[in-house]
């Protein structure tokens, strides 16, 4: 009689979890203030169109970059990159010029509803065919956005510095809803069936 080992697929072991996911887009935060830096260095302050076109692409590019490292590879970096760089660009040269470039609480987030709008239907084009319902992605950017705005200013957030995007506190709140919102219309299916655990099979000679 001998022993021998034989493979199980496991399609559950190792398989990263909804929270999981979910955390590493939360990460994903990091990227904001990075971007606001990267958006104002280039373009300056959001006072013109120029400088808000300008500056608003480069922080898009920034934000796209930090998203797609930290989707799980849900998201195609030679589309979503460069789309979040334009919707952010055009979404902050529309958003900016309607509230004429001030900072009250009230327009920073008409600003950013309007510049959420934007740079969330540039980015519902570039989430994969599989997406559900890709429509809902404009419309919670837009609102996140906003959000985001809302918070950095009740914070206390230096809004009169007119940067490209919303400080930390509003950048984590926009991260972990938009995080949620990701997964109702692009869940993560990790890849199942690993050979990872054996088991002894007895045999007869």
């Amino acid at each position: 009689m001998t022993s021998t080992r034989r493979l199980h697929r496991n399609p559950s072991f190792r398989n990263p979890t909804f929270l999981s996911t979910w955390l590493l887009w939360l990460i994903g935060f990091l990227a904001f203030p990075i971007a606001g830096l990267a958006g104002t260095a280039v373009g300056g302050r959001v006072s013109n169109p120029v400088s808000a076109l300008i500056g608003g692409a480069v922080c898009g590019v920034v934000i796209g970059v930090g998203q797609v490292l930290v989707s799980r590879r849900r998201l195609d970096p030679l589309i979503w990159i460069p789309l979040t760089g334009i919707g952010m660009g055009l979404g902050l040269l529309f958003g900016s010029t309607v509230v004429n470039y001030r900072t009250t609480l009230v327009e920073l987030a008409l600003m950013g509803a309007i510049t959420g709008l934007v740079l969330g239907a540039a980015q519902a084009v570039a989430l994969p065919h599989r997406a559900r319902r890709r429509w809902l992605w404009s419309i919670g950017v837009a609102a996140l956005w906003a959000l985001g705005w809302t918070l950095t200013t009740l914070a206390g957030g230096d809004v009169d510095a007119q940067s490209t995007n919303f400080g930390a506190i509003g950048a984590m709140a926009f991260t972990a809803l938009s995080g949620l919102l990701l997964h109702v219309l692009l869940p993560f299916h990790p890849t199942s069936g690993m050979w990872l655990r054996s088991s002894p099979v007895t045999t007869s000679l």
